[in-house]
């Protein structure tokens, strides 16, 4: 079976295919960024739709394969932004049609750690997912991903976008903070803010665009406090939500999971308690749409079926709302 996905949850359009067996044999994808400020839905959509045939073409010749060679359609049917959302909607059902074959919505967030099971290897993890609108501690009990722990305000990606913005480096910020933070040695003290395995952001935030406006300190010490504090709040919670559930497994997943020191932090926590860490391959585990055609052979095959009046977008689907029937 050959299934083409297709990501639009937010800034990112992709297309990926992947076989029965896991393969990814294509994986194109395109990133709405801006010089200034943060994301714009009504432009990241008009992204989304002039990329849209490009990079349907540009995957099935990756993949040395024709349209009608292709077995199912799966879709980020939410979480994320209303607009973008419904782009690969309309693009999933257009092409479910004019193929006549199968179309699968999918949750984005369970796709993200499905993609990171299947290429790590990993069994059953406690999922530490980071990635802009979403930061949650994950793992599976009772026919479902249960959140343990979770932003109770913002995502850490968004977050590092927005002290990004304060700091001037355009969208996104993530990469440019990490940056920054490589050259900066002095740790300039900021809210910490976690309560058992949940945490918040705004504070630091706060704290953050007061010490930027002030010109007290540099970026570079600003983006290495930011990181360290911010990374150590996500650790300690896993770490909590790891002692808690009794789990021998941590996958980190999502697009801040790129971040070297965020791995560094995860690495050594979980070496000092003997725990199984891996990361997912960078190249999946940020947003695209491999990870979203896996997870729809994944459903497919466990016995999903959709029709096209059952594959409205929800911009507000939780992870946990998810019936995981595929694990046994």
């Amino acid at each position: 079976m050959l299934c083409l996905g297709i990501e639009s949850t937010a800034h990112t359009f992709g297309i990926g295919i992947v076989n029965d067996k896991g393969k990814v044999l294509a994986n194109q994808r395109s990133m709405y960024t801006t010089e200034k400020g943060g994301i714009h839905p009504i432009k990241a959509t008009n992204h989304h739709i002039l990329l849209c045939d490009e990079l349907i073409k540009n995957a099935l010749t990756e993949a040395k394969l024709k349209l009608s060679d292709i077995d199912l359609i799966a879709f980020a049917q939410g979480p994320g932004l209303g607009q973008t959302l419904r782009t690969g909607a309309v693009t999933a059902r257009t092409l479910s049609k004019l193929l006549n074959i199968p179309l699968v919505g999918v949750n984005h967030c369970v796709a993200h750690i499905e993609i990171g099971k299947q290429k790590t290897k990993l069994e059953d993890p406690v999922t530490l997912y980071v990635s802009g609108a979403n930061t949650q501690i994950i793992a599976y009990a009772g026919n479902r991903y249960r959140v343990f722990g979770e932003t109770l305000d913002i995502g850490v990606g968004k977050f590092l976008d927005t002290v990004g913005r304060f700091m001037g480096t355009g969208f996104p910020g993530g990469p440019a903070i990490e940056k920054l933070a490589e050259k900066g040695k002095n740790y300039i003290e900021l809210p910490y803010s976690i309560k058992g395995m949940d945490f918040s952001f705004s504070g630091v935030q706060t704290k953050v665009r007061q010490l930027v406006e002030s010109k007290k300190h540099s970026n570079k010490d600003l983006a290495f406090s930011t990181q360290e504090t911010v990374f150590a709040m996500l650790t300690e919670a896993t770490e909590r939500a790891v002692a808690h559930i009794g789990k021998n497994e941590v996958l980190l997943t999502g697009g801040v999971a790129a971040n070297k020191r965020l791995t560094q932090m995860l690495e050594k926590m979980c070496k000092a308690r003997g725990v199984k860490f891996e990361v997912c391959p960078r190249a999946l585990s940020g947003d695209q749409g491999a990870m979203i055609a896996w997870q729809g052979i994944i459903e497919y095959s466990a016995g999903k079926r959709q029709k096209i009046s059952e594959t409205k977008v929800d911009g507000k689907w939780r992870t946990d709302q998810v019936e995981v029937n595929w694990i046994k």
